[in-house]
């Protein structure tokens, strides 16, 4: 446990020292949001989106953004370049094991991804009065399969990428998929209905958290696509990664 906190102590300022991508990866969704909410026909209610503005309809779509930036890109990239620089191979002869630093950078994941959602959710309903979640457990479950299957995802391209090229050639692709699905390219009501509905069983299953931000409970086979992702990814990340 001592190694780990060490561990997580300077991967944390390593992470703060890293300025632009700390701003970017958390403030970026919200920084959409209000250039969205400034425009005034943004804001009026339309029934094309059950009586919501725009600006309610697609804040679910921008924790897309975030998710996908540390599950898909960045996650992927930091553990590959220190499997290449021979960092996780170092850290197997010493008191520290290399899970921890695994661990580490999940717990950092995890905290850039809250703060950022939290950040958008706040900004959202204090400059645009749009609604906090109305089924907040709902929600609260949709965000945390969805988050854990991205991240998942992120750590099996971790676990077959041998080098930081490969992992970027693999979260490339991957990242464009899910930002694509999760309707941050072009707004869901945009797409066609079949590709609309393949984004809903997409992590991180942008449509559960749509109905549970609505006060609809999401539905309990997007959830359950979630969660299968999740643990199917996780289970492979593991058999497959190696620390050199």
């Amino acid at each position: 446990m001592h190694a780990f906190r060490n561990i997580l102590r300077t991967e944390a300022r390593l992470y703060l020292r890293d300025l632009p991508t700390l701003l970017t990866t958390i403030g970026l969704p919200t920084l959409i949001l209000v250039v969205l909410g400034l425009i005034p026909s943004l804001r009026k209610p339309d029934p094309t989106f059950d009586g919501q503005t725009f600006v309610s309809y697609f804040a679910p779509s921008l924790l897309v953004v975030t998710l996908a930036m540390v599950g898909v890109n960045t996650l992927p990239s930091v553990l590959a370049t220190y499997r290449e620089r021979g960092v996780l191979r170092r850290l197997a002869t010493t008191p520290a094991h290399p899970a921890a630093l695994l661990a580490a950078q999940l717990v950092l994941a995890l905290a850039g991804i809250l703060a950022s959602a939290l950040l958008l959710i706040v900004v959202a309903r204090l400059a645009f009065g749009v609604p906090f979640p109305r089924h907040p457990l709902g929600f609260t479950l949709a965000f945390i399969l969805g988050t854990a299957a991205l991240l998942s995802l992120g750590l099996l391209v971790a676990a077959v990428a041998r080098t930081t090229k490969a992992a970027q050639a693999l979260a490339v692709p991957l990242f464009l998929v899910t930002m694509f699905f999760g309707g941050v390219y072009l707004p869901r009501f945009l797409l066609p209905d079949v590709v609309a509905r393949i984004g809903d069983y997409t992590p991180p299953g942008v449509q559960a958290l749509l109905d549970a931000w609505t006060g609809t409970s999401p539905q309990p086979l997007h959830l359950a696509i979630m969660a299968v992702i999740a643990v199917s990814a996780g289970a492979g990340a593991a058999k497959l990664f190696r620390w050199e």
